[in-house]
């Protein structure tokens, strides 16, 4: 994905002049990071990425987030509106104390009963299939349980209830997107990976939000992890911020209640 945002361009650029910040969040890997689990959570998480925008003094920023990096990103824009100019969506929520289906609950338990969890086979089940040179690359940066404080932590964020942290900050942040007008239509994209029993099909809903709207494309073949059909994303999303829509794929989404 990242090769595609730095280099893929439009017969509408005059120039290209892009970069990429790819910060991991705490806890996935051999990074310096606290030992004990009880650290990660969503406010520990969220300050980590305010306080990089804010010290790299980052600007005009297309926002990518996907996943649990969607409960937290969402929430970014809110605190500097002028830094975001963009957004790249793939199948995610805005916590709201309200994601208890069946499916959240048995995944928060599978994984609080999984201390050691095999990250290149969730991968493996939840993204492509991987090759074993893949799944090496996958399992590199965990060496052992102890590697993998943020993988088991992740889960535990997901918003169930109404007074779990989070959730009011979450609920300011869609309320700031259904009205604001710092978005244009062409500024957002939603990309749905349509094999995700349990986030697909709830991403049309969330394209909605937008005041201005958005443009959503349907990744028939991708599962929950999007990513991984990153260079698919990463060139419509582009074209749509070029070239305003009119993408074979790609359609206009209105927000709630819009005729």
């Amino acid at each position: 994905m990242i090769p595609v945002l730095l280099n893929y361009t439009t017969k509408s650029e005059q120039t290209l002049s892009r970069r990429v910040v790819a910060p991991d969040f705490f806890g996935f890997g051999r990074s310096d990071k606290p030992r004990q689990d009880a650290a990660y959570n969503f406010d520990f998480h969220r300050v980590a990425m305010v306080h990089l925008i804010e010290s790299l003094n980052l600007t005009n920023i297309t926002l990518v987030v996907q996943d649990g990096g969607g409960l937290i990103g969402l929430t970014l824009p809110i605190t500097d509106p002028r830094r975001f100019k963009r957004l790249i969506v793939m199948n995610t929520t805005i916590g709201s104390g309200a994601g208890k289906s069946q499916a959240v609950l048995d995944w928060i338990a599978y994984t609080s009963s999984t201390p050691d969890l095999d990250v290149a086979d969730l991968m493996d089940t939840l993204g492509h299939h991987l090759s074993e040179d893949e799944k090496r690359a996958y399992r590199a940066p965990f060496p052992d349980d102890t590697y993998k404080g943020g993988v088991r932590r992740f889960p535990q964020m997901i918003m169930i209830e109404e007074d779990m942290p989070g959730v009011e900050i979450s609920k300011k942040s869609r309320h700031f997107f259904e009205t604001t007008d710092t978005l244009g239509k062409e500024a957002v994209f939603v990309a749905c990976g349509m094999q995700d029993a349990i986030l697909g099909p709830h991403m049309k809903s969330l394209a909605r939000v937008f005041r201005n709207g958005c443009y959503y494309a349907e990744i028939e073949d991708a599962s929950h992890f999007v990513q991984e059909w990153g260079d698919q994303v990463a060139k419509l999303a582009i074209e749509v911020f070029e070239t305003y829509g009119n993408i074979a794929g790609v359609q206009e989404i209105k927000p709630e209640g819009a005729k």
